[in-house]
């Protein structure tokens, strides 16, 4: 398995997807990590829900999307190269023992396998657009629990952003206009430029539009579920850039 999978490469439309935690698949020779398959179904592998909904929104919008293949806990590919978390040792209070006590050179490996491939293929469509002149707004997808250390999140989808509101404000205008669904601002997370790293890289550096979203776990439980909420948010993007 490739450590990135792009849909609609030639995609015309204004959005470019990225999906950094699409996948829950460890490379064999890493086994598991010394995980039980129960562990790597759970969230701390991966952002459940999100590629199908990465998947609809490229097709939605003719939209080029780069879906990470590589589970969040060989490495995190939304992390910055020296965030404790590039590499959990601990993910929501469950050890990883197959990265307990990496070396320098282990790191570094796993670094060059899997992170750097993916944020390339991510580079490769960017430069490419920017050369044939297409503009490209940066969209990253995520999925995130029902409730964390006991707190219920009551945003059934939510927006994160930093300084730049060029593309926040209007969308969360129009996600809220209906009045039927609870919408986070920043909640439960914001971009952190410290810690998180595709939309800082991609996008921020550029001053390129941009917005990270968040899809409650349990509205995008299946498929079905997802590609709703992919056209509902699709709506949403569409009417403001």
């Amino acid at each position: 398995m490739t450590p990135a999978r792009i849909l609609h490469a030639q995609g015309r439309g204004r959005f470019v997807l990225l999906c950094d935690h699409a996948s829950n698949h460890i490379p064999a020779e890493l086994g598991n990590l010394g995980l039980p398959a129960s562990e790597l179904a759970r969230h701390i592998a991966w952002d459940i829900g999100a590629a199908i909904v990465a998947e609809t929104l490229s097709e939605l919008l003719d939209a080029p999307a780069i879906l990470c293949e590589t589970s969040r806990l060989v490495i995190d590919c939304n992390r910055q190269l020296g965030a404790p978390s590039l590499i959990p040792v601990v993910s929501d209070g469950t050890p990883v023992p197959g990265n307990t006590a990496l070396s320098g050179a282990q790191r570094t490996e796993r670094i060059e396998r899997w992170f750097r491939p993916y944020h390339d293929a991510v580079e490769s469509v960017l430069l490419e657009r920017a050369a044939l002149g297409t503009e490209s707004i940066v969209i990253a997808v995520h999925s995130m629990t029902p409730s964390l250390n006991g707190q219920a999140r009551p945003w059934q989808i939510a927006l994160s952003s930093h300084a730049d509101r060029r593309l926040a404000d209007p969308v969360l205008k129009a996600l809220r206009a209906p009045g039927d669904v609870v919408v986070g601002d920043n909640e439960p997370y914001r971009i952190d430029s410290g810690v998180d790293y595709s939309i800082p890289f991609h996008a921020m550096r550029r001053g390129l539009l941009h917005l990270q979203v968040e899809f409650r776990q349990d509205e995008i439980a299946d498929a079905d579920a997802g590609r709703r909420w992919a056209g509902r948010f699709a709506k949403a993007l569409s009417s403001c850039a």
